[in-house]
């Protein structure tokens, strides 16, 4: 099992890029009242039948070629519900996936939510030709980095990879996270 949920995050993201998607949305929502942090990946890729939708929460599954087994999803699946929240996967061929992973907040076995700005960072950097959308919401404070917005900033020419634009986007997702949290121990 993967240690950290921001893992699991990158895992389903990059299944999301082998999938053709054009667009990734990526929400992690931290809700107190509720004791719930719930993560929604969603793209425009692929996207796939009712079966594939149950092979792939199967861990002797995998349409790569480079490994006989596919742990990512069932990993993640597993995660959310020995803490005490759900999984899902909705998706359509032709249109894209969506899938929620709900985490009991308070439960002793949620594991760690973990770096996810160097989770988005290395998407975002390494996945330039991609859209990515990335809400973090803590109660009700939010902030959102979303690639195509920067990429207006800059104009055309200048690549996210460029050093001081990969450090731009690093310290805007540390910052941000650090303030919406507002030192809350998530």
């Amino acid at each position: 099992m993967m240690p950290e949920i921001s893992l699991n995050i990158l895992d389903v993201a990059e299944n999301s890029v082998r999938a053709g998607a054009s667009l990734i949305e990526i929400g992690v929502f931290v809700q107190t009242e509720e004791d719930t942090l719930t993560v929604v990946i969603k793209d425009d890729g692929c996207g796939m039948s009712e079966e594939q939708i149950e092979k792939v929460q199967d861990p002797f599954y995998t349409t790569r070629t480079t490994r006989k087994v596919g742990l990512g999803v069932p990993f993640f699946k597993q995660a959310a519900e020995s803490a005490g929240g759900s999984f899902s996967i909705m998706s359509e061929e032709g249109k894209g996936t969506v899938v929620t992973a709900v985490f009991q907040l308070s439960n002793i076995d949620r594991m760690p939510l973990g770096d996810m700005s160097s989770t988005i960072h290395t998407l975002v950097v390494f996945n330039e030709e991609i859209r990515f959308i990335y809400t973090y919401r803590y109660d009700d404070r939010e902030f959102v980095l979303d690639t195509q917005e920067i990429r207006e900033i800059l104009g055309e020419g200048i690549s996210l990879k460029d050093p001081e634009v990969s450090g731009f986007i690093k310290e805007f997702l540390e910052s941000n996270k650090e303030e919406t949290d507002q030192k809350a121990d998530v």
